[in-house]
């Protein structure tokens, strides 16, 4: 047995992999600068997992993601695994701090957002650090004709230089061929070995119906298919409304979006995970580091901006090999809203310009400051002061984000202040006889040595990086903690948390971007033309569709789409009225008119499967223009 499927087996009790996991590994394992495309579900993050516990040193993930950051090293960590992500918001003396861990700790993971690596003093720090592997994920955010562009991944090929001999592994689970061109090029990658996993899937079953009445088809699909189902939905409000509807007819549904506690998201997950309830009803916020095998429908009842999105989205369903649905439901007037809409909320120059410098106003940064400083945003709070439309906003903010200007997590976050009112002592005690709380409370003494005296704002995330712990974990134990009476401890929820990342320099900061606007507003015009024409066109296959958006050719029907199963239903229709006309002809001769009145089929049906009977020869057409079975 190969040490690869050796430690596989022993971190993640799986027995094999996955085609082309093992192949990646191996590339990456020989030195060689990699490039892996791998639709989701495919276990893209194995592919560095395993060759980087098979070497010495620490591996250096890069991810736009601070969910998934925070997701993956919690896996980690709970696998025993050393791992540390520098997310948003972590003060430059607590960066210190995790840096030497990683230099001296014997650690084998660091994650970190691009927008990390355009500081100097970090690169210089990663420069003296082991590395055994950088490992590129969501790649195609390098690339301007990618859907998620970010400018700071073009400073991803300066660590080339850093690093020479060290290989890249670049991972993207949705790129078009004109995209990859683009990654392997901006990244630096030198001869890379190309990994391509196809796009198809052959167990899902892609349907588009045209419905009004959505609602009542939802019932019908979940009565049908009472497995495990997500049912995706734009926006916060339609998330809590669906999720209602859908109990108040009888079905279990919980929802899930940004705006949520930490605890309401953990807690809606497992009820979800552990199949208290069939439905999750959720944004688009909902699906990172998501892996539950056995659901059975993926429901969109909007349509997506993207196909990109579209097919990571759909693709959550069927994971464990089986037939599966992803299904999407739309109306004319969806179609016609939806187009008005989103053109309407392109932000132009003019329009990102102001909303950078009434963010700015709004929290009082004056002109060549605010670098590093952080703060609680309400979105819909700022819109109302500036008489700002929301949706167009938040667009021209996420903009900001994506350049690396400001970072924006939607994640909800929870102020925490926290005081001992106990002696240190009996606090003393307390961990003798409850040792599991130990490393928590070690954690939080160690951070906040005053913390007897007065009540002290907690780092939550910070304390569950030093205690080994999740989030959710230590608030349970801050909770118990309350309730005997040993702290004081008090939370304030926050919607986002906004942190600007340079300095305020009006023009010049949005003169620099500009032009990625432009860019950005074209590539989601053509994206959102491409989601029209793959629910528009009903002469072709729905998995051909979609594969040929991403640079694949396939031959053969999938057999299973909303396409497929109608031209089985008319193949089966056309042969069913055939055997009619046969029955009718057996009688005597009859007119296209008199069959025509003696069934209750289209006309266009019964003329066309006349031209069938004719040209298989089984009918003929006489002169008197009556048609006769062939003697």
């Amino acid at each position: 047995m190969s040490e690869a499927l050796q430690i596989l087996q022993k971190y993640w009790n799986h027995s094999s992999f996955r085609t082309p996991q093992e192949e990646i590994i191996n590339s990456v394992l020989n030195g060689k600068d990699t490039f892996a495309l791998m639709p989701t579900g495919g276990g893209k993050s194995i592919c560095f997992q395993i060759p980087a516990l098979m070497q010495k040193g620490i591996c250096l993930v890069i991810s736009p993601l601070i969910a998934l950051m925070k997701d993956q090293v919690a896996n980690l960590q709970k696998r025993d695994i050393k791992a540390i992500a520098l997310t948003g918001g972590i003060k430059s003396d607590e960066i210190i701090d995790l840096l030497d861990n990683c230099q001296y700790g014997n650690y084998k993971f660091l994650y970190l957002s691009p927008e990390r690596l355009q500081s100097d003093w970090i690169l210089e720090r990663i420069k003296n650090l082991p590395i055994n592997l950088i490992a590129i994920d969501e790649a195609h955010c390098v690339s301007q004709w990618g859907h998620d562009f970010r400018p700071a991944y073009l400073k991803i090929a300066q660590l080339k230089e850093l690093f020479p001999k060290t290989p890249f592994l670049a991972l993207t689970a949705t790129a078009t061929p004109r995209v990859k061109t683009d990654i392997i090029q901006e990244l630096g990658l030198k001869n890379p070995q190309c990994f391509e996993k196809s796009f198809e899937r052959k167990n899902i079953a892609y349907m588009i119906f045209e419905i009004e009445d959505k609602l009542f088809r939802i019932q019908q699909i979940l009565k049908k298919n009472t497995q495990p189902s997500i049912i995706y939905v734009r926006n916060r409000r339609a998330c809590t409304d669906t999720a209602a509807q859908l109990n108040s007819l009888g079905f279990k549904a919980t929802f899930y979006h940004g705006g949520l506690p930490t605890k309401e998201k953990t807690k809606n997950m497992e009820r979800w995970m552990n199949e208290e309830v069939q439905v999750m009803v959720a944004t688009n916020a909902f699906g990172m580091g998501i892996d539950k095998a056995n659901v059975k429908t993926v429901i969109h009842i909007q349509l997506p901006d993207n196909l990109e999105n579209y097919y990571q989205e759909a693709g959550r369903a069927g994971r464990n090999n089986e037939k599966a649905f992803a299904i999407l439901l739309s109306s004319p007037s969806d179609i016609a809203q939806t187009e008005n809409q989103f053109l309407n909320i392109l932000p132009d120059k003019k329009f990102l310009k102001e909303v950078f410098i009434k963010i700015c106003n709004y929290f009082q940064i004056a002109y060549g400051e605010g670098i590093n400083e952080q703060f609680s945003f309400n979105l819909n709070q700022f819109c109302l002061r500036y008489q700002f439309p929301v949706l167009k906003t938040f667009n021209a903010i996420q903009f900001l984000d994506r350049q690396g200007i400001i970072s924006l997590s939607q994640e909800f976050s929870e102020k925490i202040s926290l005081q001992f009112i106990i002696s240190s002592k009996e606090v003393i005690r307390y961990i003798s006889l409850n040792p599991n709380d130990e490393e928590i409370i070690l954690a939080i003494l160690r951070a906040y040595p005053g913390i007897y005296d007065t009540q002290i704002k907690l780092n939550l995330p910070f304390i569950a990086k030093k205690s080994n712990h999740t989030e959710a974990e230590v608030v349970t134990v801050l909770e118990k903690l309350q309730e005997k009476q040993i702290v004081a401890y008090h939370s304030k929820n926050n919607d986002t948390t906004l942190i600007f990342n340079e300095i305020r320099e009006d023009d010049r900061t949005i003169n620099r971007v500009s032009k990625y606007l432009e860019n950005q507003n074209q590539l989601k015009k053509e994206q959102f033309e491409a989601v029209l024409h793959y629910i528009k066109t009903d002469d072709r296959c729905k998995s051909q569709l979609l594969l040929a958006y991403f640079g694949e050719k396939q031959v053969t029907n999938c057999g299973i789409c909303s396409y497929c199963i109608q031209q089985k239903k008319k193949k089966e229709t056309n042969s069913s009225l055939s055997k009619k006309i046969l029955e009718l002809l057996e009688t005597a001769d009859l007119s296209s008119r008199e069959i025509q009145l003696k069934l209750d089929n289209p006309s266009n049906d019964v003329i066309f499967a006349l031209q069938e009977l004719l040209e298989s020869e089984n009918i003929l057409i006489k002169p008197n223009n009556k048609y006769s079975l062939k003697q």
